[in-house]
Parts: C-alpha cells; sequence; structure tokens
C-alpha cells in the first residue's frame, strides 16, 4: 500500500484531478476543503469515478494531519491563509508540495501574466510561512486542470519539481510518476520556481491561442540510471 497524501484543494479542478489519477494508480488520498462538507462530497465523488481508489474527506486542518505528503492546490490569493491556518498542524518532517501559481487573475488581472512575489515565487513564500522542519517542494504549474480530470486522456509531459532537499524532491518525483504519463524533472533549487510558475501563464496564451491544452517536455536529458 502507498503512502496516504492529502491533497488541500482538491475540490478545485486540478486537485480534484490529481486526486484521481493518484486515486486510480492505488494512492491513498485525503482531501481537503475549508468547508468538511464540501470535502467529504469530493470524495465521495471520486470514488464513483474510481471505484478501485481510497479517498477520504476532511478538512483542511485535519487532512494535513494524517500524511507525510501534502499537496497544496489552491488559488494563490487564498495560499497565505491556507498555510496560516494550516501552521499550527504541520510538523517537522512533511512535506508540502506547492502548486501555487502567483497569476494576475488573483486580482481581477489576466491569466497570462503574473504578479511579482516578494520571496521570489509562491513556493518561497510558502517555505517563509510552513513551521521549521517542513520541507516545501515546488510542481505541477503546467499540468493542465482539464485533461488531468479526464481519466480517458493520455497524459504525456514533464512536470518540473523544485526544491532545495534532495530527499524529498526525489519522494515528490517518485509521486508524480505514479500518474501515467507524467515524467518529473528535478529543476534545481527552490529559487528556480519562479521560472516554473511563470510557465503556467505562458501555457495559458499558448492554449488561448491554439485552443488546445499543451504542456512541457523537455528533450535531451540523459537516461536515468
Amino acid at each position: 500500500m502507498s503512502e496516504r497524501v492529502a491533497i488541500i484543494g482538491a475540490s478545485g479542478a486540478l486537485g480534484f484531478g490529481l486526486a484521481l489519477r493518484w486515486g486510480a494508480a492505488g494512492v491513498p488520498i485525503v482531501i481537503g476543503s475549508r468547508d468538511h462538507g464540501r470535502a467529504r462530497e469530493a470524495a465521495a465523488r471520486a470514488a464513483e469515478l474510481v471505484p478501485s481508489g481510497s479517498f477520504a474527506g476532511h478538512s483542511n486542518a485535519e487532512a494535513a494531519t494524517e500524511t507525510e505528503i501534502v499537496v497544496l492546490s489552491v488559488p494563490f490569493r487564498s495560499q497565505s491563509e491556507t498555510l496560516t491556518n494550516l501552521r499550527p498542524v504541520l510538523r517537522p518532517g512533511q512535506i508540502v508540495v506547492d502548486a501555487t501559481v502567483p497569476l494576475a487573475a488573483a486580482v481581477s488581472g489576466r491569466a497570462t501574466r503574473t504578479l511579482g512575489v516578494w520571496q521570489g515565487s509562491a513556493a518561497q513564500q510558502a517555505a517563509e510561512m510552513v513551521p521549521d522542519g517542513v520541507v516545501v517542494v515546488s510542481g505541477l504549474h503546467t499540468v493542465s486542470a482539464t485533461l488531468v480530470r479526464d481519466l480517458d486522456r493520455e497524459l504525456d509531459e514533464d512536470v518540473l519539481v523544485c526544491g532545495d532537499d534532495r530527499e524529498a524532491k526525489r519522494r515528490v518525483i517518485a509521486l508524480v510518476e505514479r500518474i501515467d504519463g507524467l515524467r518529473a524533472v528535478d529543476a534545481g533549487r527552490l529559487e528556480m520556481a519562479r521560472i516554473a510558475e511563470s510557465l503556467t501563464a505562458l501555457l495559458i496564451s499558448i492554449n488561448i491561442r491554439h485552443k488546445t491544452h499543451a504542456g512541457l517536455r523537455i528533450t535531451g536529458l540523459p537516461p536515468r540510471p
């Protein structure tokens, strides 16, 4: 049995899609939401779509206490509040996978633009907000929520993973690659998240122009040992 993973914001588009994909891959999922009722509803919907999966729904704080890996999949406007509320329950040794993108849409701007974040990126902001001993790894920004929610669609793209802790990145890379069609690429230290996050706005622009759901593919990488 794989270790359980909590997804904070899994009642949203990307988070719910990740819950479905990981659930189908045999990863037990704890869906977190600000509203316990919404979390349970999302877990029930996920169980209907993936009968073989294991899904539970709890409040964000309850979900975060139950797992070693916590995926944060919330809009940028909610990131700070969510992490503030989670801070009392997060504990040393946990990994927070931050998928937040500081799109200008958070302040009624264009989704093809990003906001400046004082710390450099949303992931670096998250790293300042979590308790000591909690490791933040950045990733999953460029995966299409539309595609990942559609279990009939095959995925074929790379996921950039950034972080300062090698072991935490290794665990996140292994988790990402539980989803068929996703290859995780170590993109360097957490400071590189500022570039990875901005690629979401670029892909949104491409998708609008070409009416598609484009992803990323990094070429020329050596085979893994």
